[in-house]
Parts: structure tokens; C-alpha cells; sequence
């Protein structure tokens, strides 16, 4: 993809974040109001209104679409790639959505903890599989938990990429050396 045309990127990131939310704070304020999630699911911890992914959802619009403008002035292919990376999170949060909503917590987990395994190979702490996270499990959490959500597993994923990987090579080419 050429320079000229990676500019355009960041109107679709903006343009879907922003269709998102809207839809889905449309859904539900003309279906018995904005809902508030209780952390961990429990009624004695502090509730986070939906209204929040007005915020949440353009700012991951734009980190995804910005990043993934200035990999592809490097890499051709590098929008490709975080439109793969997109679409492929939200499947597994739409994934861990549905299992939740059907009652099937123990899916949810297995799920999630497949993710954040994933992410000690993928680089799912990119802003692109964030996301694509979050915009798969806004109908049901709304953006801020899953946003929560996946800050854990981007920052293993961050963890595995940045610190362990190097050190593990570090060492391989001591013991070789």
C-alpha cells in the first residue's frame, strides 16, 4: 500500500470505533437504557457505565489505525496483517460473548486463557487485537471491562515479546558462545 493512501486509515479506524458505539448505546438506550457492568461480575464492586465506549472505542479506533499506518510505510503488508489481527480477536471475543451470554463461563475462561497464550507467539499487544477484542464483546460487557480485560493479556503478551523473548535468546547465545 502506498504512503498516499495509509493516511486514509485512520477515518476507518475512527469511522468503525465511532459506528460501534453508537450502535450499540443506540441499542440500548431504546431498549431500557445505558447498563453498567459490575466488575467481576459482582454487585458489591464498582459499576462502569457503557457510555464510556465513546471514549474507549475511538481511542482504540485511532491507536489501531494510526500504528497500522506507520507499519505499512515500512511493510506493505502490515495492513493486511492488523486487518487479520482485527478480525481475528473480535472473533474470539464475539466467541467469549456468546459463550458468556449462554451461560457457558467455563467456555468464556478457556477461551480468554487461549488468547492470552496466544499471545506469548502473536503479538496481541498491538492496538489492533485490542481492538478487535473490545469490538467483539461490546454487546455484551459494553468496552470498558473487556478493555480491562485486555490489558492483562496485552501486557503478558508485552511482557513475552519484550522481555522474555530477549533475555531467553540472550542466553541461548551465551551457552552457544
Amino acid at each position: 500500500m502506498a504512503n498516499g493512501s495509509t493516511r486514509n486509515l485512520l477515518p476507518y479506524g475512527l469511522g468503525l470505533a465511532l459506528l460501534a458505539a453508537a450502535a450499540h448505546l443506540g441499542w440500548e438506550a431504546t431498549h431500557g437504557g445505558v447498563r453498567s457492568h459490575h466488575l467481576l461480575a459482582r454487585a458489591d464492586m464498582p459499576a462502569i457505565s457503557n457510555w464510556w465506549g465513546l471514549v474507549i472505542l475511538p481511542a482504540l479506533g485511532w491507536c489501531a489505525s494510526r500504528t497500522a499506518s506507520v507499519r505499512a510505510k515500512a511493510n506493505p503488508g502490515a495492513v493486511a496483517n492488523a486487518v487479520v489481527a482485527l478480525l481475528g480477536s473480535a472473533v474470539v471475543g464475539a466467541g467469549m460473548s456468546v459463550s458468556f451470554a449462554a451461560g457457558y463461563e467455563s467456555a468464556t475462561s478457556i477461551l480468554f486463557l487461549a488468547a492470552v497464550t496466544a499471545g506469548l507467539v502473536l503479538p496481541t499487544y498491538r492496538a489492533e487485537y485490542a481492538f478487535g477484542f473490545v469490538l467483539g464483546m461490546v454487546h455484551v460487557f459494553g468496552s470498558a471491562i473487556p478493555m480491562i480485560a485486555v490489558s492483562v493479556a496485552a501486557g503478558i503478551s508485552a511482557a513475552a515479546h519484550f522481555l522474555v523473548r530477549p533475555a531467553f535468546i540472550a542466553l541461548l547465545r551465551r551457552a552457544r558462545g
